[in-house]
């Protein structure tokens, strides 16, 4: 298994300061952080999920969903066995929440993956792959002809996420809520962190898209998506937003959004947004134009 000495960290005597996420895990010897992918061993902060991959496969590049960069093309799709967030509505729970099987893949292999299938473009996606953050980066300097793309939920310090920016063509990300208690309640996060990425990527001139999982009686009331959209469209009206159902998983029961909630949130956000898609749900107005 390949080692690798995390990035971010500080050491103040026995104590290890994780310095990724806002977390700021304080840690010792033997333990691991919040996210299960950087733990203090022999005296360093590790990354120990370096370069072990859940799942490695082909995708459409809509399926991340990116809609207005490289359509119709493929893009190499891997993640980490690993998240900073722990939402209690996890639609990947078995990859994101819980140990499971991983294989390895160097960043060797993945540019030669990328050359052999002459795909110049690689996702780090599935589940949190900015917890797979120095893997990121290495590949980034390794195969810098190949165009990276992140599923991510933005949840990163300051100094971590533009350092990165530079290396990253493409972003989908997943503003869970526009509300401060939501985040806090429900995914054990904050949202002022995810909305000043999602502004300072977009200076940085990276191809940004935006998810949100409609939450039946949790995100779904009017005001919710509005202001959401609004907040979106204040940086740009044209940047692409897409509305997904969720289905009862992890540790929410409540029952699925309907396709009619989607299409409702669609009609909402289409009032401010120039590209507004409903995501999983047949829709004749708001699907994916072929």
């Amino acid at each position: 298994m390949t080692k690798r000495e995390a990035m971010f960290y500080s050491k103040m005597g026995d104590t290890f300061h994780c310095e990724l996420c806002p977390h700021a895990c304080r840690l010792r010897e033997g333990q691991a952080g919040k996210c299960r992918g950087r733990k203090v061993i022999e005296g360093k902060l590790m990354a120990e999920n370096y370069a072990q991959a859940v799942s490695v496969a082909l995708d459409p590049i809509e399926k991340k969903p990116l809609y207005h960069y490289h359509p119709g093309s493929l893009i190499i799709s891997l993640g980490p066995n690993s998240c900073n967030l722990n939402c209690a509505f996890c639609q990947n729970w078995q990859i994101s929440q819980v140990a499971c099987p991983t294989r390895q893949i160097s960043i060797e292999e993945l540019a030669e993956l990328c050359r052999k299938q002459n795909i110049p473009q690689v996702a780090f996606t599935y589940s949190e792959p900015l917890m797979w953050y120095e893997y990121i980066y290495d590949f980034a300097h390794y195969a810098p002809d190949v165009k990276i793309v992140l599923v991510t939920n933005a949840y990163l310090q300051t100094a971590p996420w533009t350092a990165i920016l530079p290396s990253i063509s493409a972003m989908n990300i997943d503003l869970k809520s526009i509300r401060d208690d939501f985040y806090r309640k429900v995914c054990g996060g904050g949202v002022e962190t995810v909305k000043n990425n999602i502004i300072t990527a977009y200076n940085a001139k990276i191809h940004i898209e935006i998810t949100n999982l409609l939450i039946p009686g949790m995100n779904t009331a009017e005001t919710d998506i509005a202001e959401l959209s609004q907040f979106i469209a204040s940086i740009s009206g044209e940047i692409p937003l897409h509305i997904s159902a969720y289905h009862p998983e992890f540790k929410l029961n409540i029952p699925a959004t309907t396709p009619e909630e989607v299409e409702q949130a669609c009609i909402i956000a289409s009032r401010y947004l120039k590209y507004v898609y409903a995501g999983n749900v047949h829709s004749q107005r708001f699907g994916r134009k072929s």
